[in-house]
């Protein structure tokens, strides 16, 4: 029998009552959809409004799990899973394509208080990964699986399997067609040729829970035109993707080969753990250093202490929180919650 996304999480929140408990420690969540050249001149209100319509739903869906009392790990596989299953967004549905006009497929897990995780690199028949992820760390002895091993778990573990064309978007293809006309691959949209339809990217989410627990989520389809097996930073834990609760979770989009270079995630978090830095300020740090190097992206950020924040050194990133104080949810640089606000 395949599992549902309903299904993957009904376990947990069975404990869970029908009413929002009271909590032990404010609960949190910080999505993102990706960072790139996203700029207002390249979407209409109605594509804006799209996008806004689905981080709302996944951030939304997330808190309501925490408030109910549910996991972080939880929260953040949901949220992930939504961002998933629509084609706005370089994951899932929405993949973009490879050299060979397939689709490979990364995403990593990875909880705070134990600092468990899992990962899956170039899988193409798995509908959600982020959920083969989380199977890899919770049903195997394993970290990280790739390809045709990782397809096997997956049938192993009754995932749902789709063919690889259940990928296939039309503005992805003509992406593709004009990172081969350049011949070279688009790092993670956007950063080659302004285009308003190479703007989406890599999805995750961070969040912290009743009990204080952290846990960070990230899925991606890499970067466009990419051959030779290419992996990016998703599946490479600390590189875009890491947590725990001595110090904070982090998800992180962007240039992967630089993500992984400078271990961006980790980083982050090291900077809060070993200099007693402010988790806010330390990201800034870091992607502000990824700039000066070469790279470009951006990070959302939960901390010990339950603060959201997010920072990014490029025209916008997909992005929103929702805790006590409300729900923000942004798209562009010039908006009120900038980078790292």
């Amino acid at each position: 029998m395949k599992l549902t996304l309903i299904q993957a999480v009904s376990l947990s929140l069975a404990a869970v009552t029908a009413s929002y408990a009271v909590a032990d420690v404010p609960v949190g969540i910080v999505i993102h959809g990706g960072a790139g050249t996203i700029e207002r001149s390249q979407m209409s209100n109605e594509q804006q409004k799209h996008y806004e319509a689905t981080l709302a739903e996944a951030v939304n869906k997330g808190y309501e799990l925490l408030a109910a009392g549910g996991s972080s790990l939880d929260a953040v596989t949901l949220a992930v899973t939504v961002l998933e299953n629509s084609p706005l967004f370089n994951a899932g549905k929405g993949a973009v394509y490879t050299w060979d006009e397939t689709h490979e497929l990364d995403a990593a897990i990875m909880t705070g208080h134990d600092r468990n995780a899992g990962a899956v690199a170039s899988v193409t028949t798995v509908k959600n990964p982020i959920l083969l992820a989380r199977a890899v760390m919770e049903k195997s002895d394993h970290v990280m699986l790739t390809g045709k091993g990782a397809e096997q778990f997956a049938l192993a573990q009754q995932l749902e399997q789709v063919d690889n064309r259940y990928f296939n978007t039309e503005f992805r293809y003509e992406a593709l067609k004009r990172a081969k006309q350049a011949q070279q691959p688009l790092p993670h949209q956007a950063a080659i040729v302004p285009d308003p339809n190479w703007k989406m990217g890599t999805v995750g989410a961070v969040a912290i829970d009743s009990k204080g627990n952290l846990a960070a989520a990230t899925s991606t389809g890499g970067m466009t035109a990419k051959r030779w097996g290419r992996v990016g930073d998703v599946p490479v834990l600390g590189a875009g993707n890491f947590a725990d609760n001595t110090s904070c979770a982090v998800s992180g989009t962007g240039h992967g080969e630089y993500f992984i270079r400078y271990n961006v995630a980790s980083d982050i978090c090291a900077r809060v753990k070993y200099q007693g830095k402010n988790a806010a300020l330390a990201a800034k740090e870091v992607i502000a250093e990824l700039l000066q190097a070469g790279g470009t992206g951006g990070v959302i950020v939960v901390d010990a202490q339950g603060e959201l924040s997010w920072a990014f050194n490029t025209p916008g990133m997909y992005r929103a929180k929702r805790d006590q104080a409300g729900t923000v949810i942004e798209i562009f640089a010039d908006e009120s919650e900038k980078a790292g606000n």
